[in-house]
């Protein structure tokens, strides 16, 4: 037996639409879920809709539940919420998390869900994917007890790093951005804020997020010598260039890369246990201050260009479903 579910599709390059498709039934070692919020990650999403992942990235781009392909047609996302309808007894009305597109209902194997832990309300839950980035970041960044860091960039990825930071015994963290209007997310999250200019400097670690070239120049411009910049943003199909001459080989700097999609070896993390850390550190309510909008999920056609073009600022902006879908 099947039913049908309602699902948000890259049409073309800066085109969506939602679409029916059918949803069989679960068979053995699988679950139903009944999405309840999904997350528009505004960095990656926005550059998959429109239609700017490079041709020798589109393996590596692919999301786990992704159908389609770049650049198009492609159904797309990764942070989604709901509720077990049907399936293993054990998760049965059950809330969890997934890696699966922005789609009403869904089939997915038992194991590629995770039970979101009381005290996580549904719409928080849908930063999971991306504090699970941020865990990452700051296990490759490898901070110590009393650090001077900064992060470069206060978007969603940014500023889900510095709160994850803000919790790491005697550090001074710093956030840094261009937009003065995230001072308010910096005092939320119980950390300093300032604009690029008047960034504090001689820093031990700086976690560059904001996907531009002048963010990651000024990132080494704020290292103390023998620092590290751990670069964070996806530039798509751009061209960059970064100042290796000038001081970067005299004060020994160093810029490390770092990426969701591989754990440190010296973790000896599974990427089970890292969703899981995730998901335990959402507890925190200062998480809510990366929580920026809603809209329902009829809208997601017109929202997307929005938060693509950047009329509508936002964090992570969250999707709403209708009860019943």
């Amino acid at each position: 037996m099947s039913t049908t579910a309602r699902a948000f599709w890259l049409s073309s390059p800066g085109t969506g639409e939602i679409r029916t498709e059918p949803v069989t039934d679960p068979g053995p070692g699988e679950v139903l879920v009944r999405t309840l919020h999904s997350g528009v990650s505004r960095g990656t999403e926005t550059l998959v809709f429109q239609g700017r992942v490079p041709q020798n990235q589109w393996s590596a781009m692919r999301a786990p539940f992704q159908a389609g392909d770049f650049p198009a047609p492609v159904k797309y996302g990764y942070l989604n919420v709901g509720v077990v309808e049907a399936g293993a007894p054990e998760l049965v009305g059950r809330t969890v998390f997934c890696l699966f597109p922005h789609q009403t209902r869904y089939v997915v194997p038992a194991e590629s869900v995770t039970v979101v832990p009381d005290g996580v309300p549904a719409a928080r839950a849908v930063l999971t994917g991306t504090v699970e980035t941020a865990v990452n970041a700051v296990w490759d960044a490898h901070p110590q007890i009393g650090d001077r860091i900064s992060v470069v960039g206060g978007g969603m990825v940014g500023s889900s790093v510095a709160a994850v930071l803000a919790g790491f015994p005697g550090t001074d963290v710093q956030l840094v951005d261009t937009d003065p209007s995230r001072e308010e997310i910096a005092k939320k999250l119980q950390i300093g804020f300032a604009e690029p200019g008047s960034a504090d400097e001689n820093r031990d670690l700086v976690i560059h997020a904001s996907a531009t070239e002048q963010g990651l120049n000024r990132a080494l411009e704020l290292l103390a010598p023998g620092g590290t910049v751990v670069e964070l943003s996806w530039f798509g199909d751009r061209q960059i260039a970064i100042p290796l001459g000038e001081f970067f080989h005299s004060r020994r700097l160093t810029i490390r890369s770092s990426q969701v999609g591989g754990i440190r070896p010296d973790r000896r993390r599974t990427y089970a246990e890292r969703l899981a850390v995730a998901l335990d550190l959402l507890r925190d309510p200062r998480f809510d201050a990366l929580v920026t909008g809603h809209s329902p999920f009829d809208e997601m056609p017109r929202v997307l260009p929005r938060l693509a073009d950047g009329s509508l600022a936002a964090l992570c902006h969250v999707i709403d479903y209708p009860d019943g879908n």
